[in-house]
């Protein structure tokens, strides 16, 4: 009787252990203990109810407490919604106090959208508290001059809160002030202005309000940076010199082409008209033979006109005479 007794007390003791297991496992009592402890009333089937939709009550209670302690009241609703939606509770609640303690107006509905934006809340509020700056890659322009000026800037921005979800980001900056230096060298008329009077790129550069539209707000531009670069006109002279030089021998190799392919041609035709006038001239026998025959041509004036050739011919060898006095047809020297 008293073995069953034991045993008894003993089941009773186990199931005892399990129960309480499980309920502390279900169940954060210390966790509720130290809400409690802080001032922060949560129920203990909130937090049940949070074990329920598989969210870590630590999660939720632990920035709670911090927040309460800051003085700011969210509730467990928010912070779980805000959770299940994807957001980082923690950051949210730390960003919410560092505006608390900077004096900045952010309503943790602006907090959560900028954290749900996928930007970094926290990070903003301490960049509205202490603005950032930016160094912009080294900008080449050119002047009226054709001298090529290298500027270097560093931009002091402030998050804009308001406009940080939407806004454009730092690329975007960067991008409009490299914009705007381009456009103000390239407006001066010579380097020389650019060297002298820098702050007059940072001050044409700011009226231009290259922050509207971003999540930042531009405090200052300076130039950290001017150098001198290529002399980009001459070099833009040069090439022109040389790509007209070399169309201007282009076009001259090609009328020489057409020269020499014209001087071809006409030696053709010389040719052509050489071989008329051998052609003309074998006609002449033939017409001298025809004559004779019809009697149109006597044998006296036939031999006259003999005597004439021979004499001609005769006068066109002493006029190729040499001065050696060697002819340069069938004459020998005598």
């Amino acid at each position: 009787m008293m073995d069953a007794t034991l045993i008894g007390l003993l089941v009773l003791i186990a199931l005892g252990v399990i129960l309480l297991a499980v309920i502390f496992t279900f169940v954060p009592v210390m966790l509720y203990i130290s809400a409690w402890a802080s001032g922060v009333r949560v129920p203990i089937f909130t937090l049940i109810g949070m074990r329920l939709r598989r969210v870590s009550p630590s999660w939720i209670v632990n920035p709670l407490i911090k927040a309460h302690k800051a003085g700011l009241n969210p509730t467990t609703n928010q912070l779980e919604s805000h959770l299940l939606a994807g957001g980082n509770v923690d950051r949210v609640v730390n960003a919410l106090i560092a505006a608390e303690r900077a004096d900045i107006n952010l309503a943790f509905e602006r907090a959560a959208a900028i954290d749900l934006a996928g930007r970094d809340v926290l990070e903003a509020v301490q960049m509205s508290v202490n603005p950032r700056v930016i160094e912009t890659p080294i900008v080449a322009a050119v002047a009226k001059d054709g001298i090529e000026v290298k500027v270097r800037a560093r931009v002091t921005v402030r998050a804009n809160i308001d406009r940080l979800v939407g806004g454009a980001g730092e690329e975007t900056i960067l991008a409009r002030v490299g914009e705007g230096i381009v456009t103000t060298i390239g407006s001066a008329e010579a380097h020389k202005q650019v060297l002298e009077n820098p702050d007059a790129i940072s001050q044409t550069v700011l009226s231009k309000g290259l922050d509207a539209g971003t999540a930042f707000e531009i405090l200052s531009i300076d130039i950290a940076d001017v150098d001198v670069g290529k002399n980009i006109g001459a070099e833009l002279q040069t090439d022109q010199a040389e790509a007209d030089k070399r169309i201007a021998q282009a076009k001259a190799e090609e009328r020489r082409a057409m020269a020499v392919a014209r001087e071809q041609e006409m030696k053709a035709f010389v040719e052509e008209m050489r071989a008329k006038v051998v052609e003309a001239e074998s006609e002449v026998p033939r017409a001298m033979a025809e004559a004779l025959r019809t009697g149109k041509l006597g044998a006296v004036d036939y031999l006259n006109l003999q005597n004439l050739m021979a004499d001609t011919e005769m006068r066109s060898s002493f006029s190729t005479l040499k001065e050696d006095g060697s002819a340069d047809g069938d004459l020998t020297k005598k």
